[in-house]
């Protein structure tokens, strides 16, 4: 008898030095995401939210040359609604012998757009459509009129999971200051992954840095994206975006992609 009582006294310590095992797992695993949180929600955040303009009415068109720039002329506009000096430096990214050998091959036909594969960073920030800033307490949505799409930035200190690679990667934030630094890893291969215009790919190595602040009623940030599989070293810029007009929602961008491709009939093939 004594010795089932025994067994039975041991079988609940066992139980509950489990159990506690098990909550102090939990505990330990679950702490980084908690202290983000807290620290989050102790610091003032800026007011980003809102739908913002980047239309020509921001800033200049993009282009082989806008926003990375090989050259600029004194007094030309710059992405960031600033004007060029003499002082100037290209921000044009420094390709290596990869990148290189990418972009003297790359055909514009075999553009993904014309098969309406979105656009992705550090490009689609850039093109000239409104963007809408949605800010919650775990997360911030930076929702674009281009390509309907919706990127969300993870507040809660998460770490990226292999499952998590994507034509969008993942994107994690914090605030800053008056400021919201965003990074984003994970992505996926992408023939036109840098921008729409020069031919540069990019790779699962890809990460972008942004960072996004107020200057008035304008919403800034700079860009900067490395990729050692094709750049020798980051490469960056920095634009606005405006107010849009009150009550502006976002419109439909509703790509076709037999419309889309129809447009490559017209486009000189360079291999044949």
């Amino acid at each position: 008898m004594k010795s089932t009582i025994g067994r039975l006294a041991q079988a609940r310590r066992i139980a509950v030095a489990l159990c506690a095992g098990a909550i102090m797992a939990t505990t330990v695993d679950s702490t980084p995401r908690l202290r983000a949180q807290a620290a989050q929600a102790a610091a003032p955040v800026p007011n980003l939210a809102g739908v913002w303009d980047g239309t020509g009415r921001a800033h200049p068109i993009n282009s082989e040359t806008i926003p990375w720039a090989k050259t600029m002329a004194v007094g030309r506009t710059l992405p960031d609604g600033t004007k060029a000096d003499a002082n100037y430096v290209s921000n044009f990214p420094v390709l290596n012998e990869r990148g290189l050998a990418f972009q003297q091959i790359f055909d514009e036909p075999l553009s993904p757009k014309y098969d309406c594969q979105p656009a992705t960073p550090p490009a689609i920030e850039f093109d000239p459509y409104y963007m809408e800033v949605v800010q919650w307490p775990d997360r911030v949505l930076l929702r674009y009129e281009k390509d309907d799409q919706l990127r969300t930035v993870w507040l809660d200190g998460r770490e990226p999971r292999v499952s998590d690679y994507g034509i969008q990667g993942l994107s994690v934030g914090r605030y800053e200051g008056d400021a919201l630094i965003v990074t984003t890893t994970h992505f996926v291969f992408d023939i036109t992954g840098f921008d729409d215009y020069n031919g540069i790919p990019s790779s699962p190595q890809k990460k972008v840095t942004e960072r996004y602040w107020r200057e008035g009623e304008q919403l800034k940030a700079t860009v900067t994206v490395e990729d050692p599989m094709f750049l020798r070293q980051p490469a960056s810029y920095t634009m606005r975006w405006l107010p849009a007009a009150a009550g502006y929602k976002l419109k439909p961008f509703e790509c076709d992609p037999e419309t889309a491709r129809m447009s490559v009939q017209f486009i000189p093939a360079r291999y044949k």
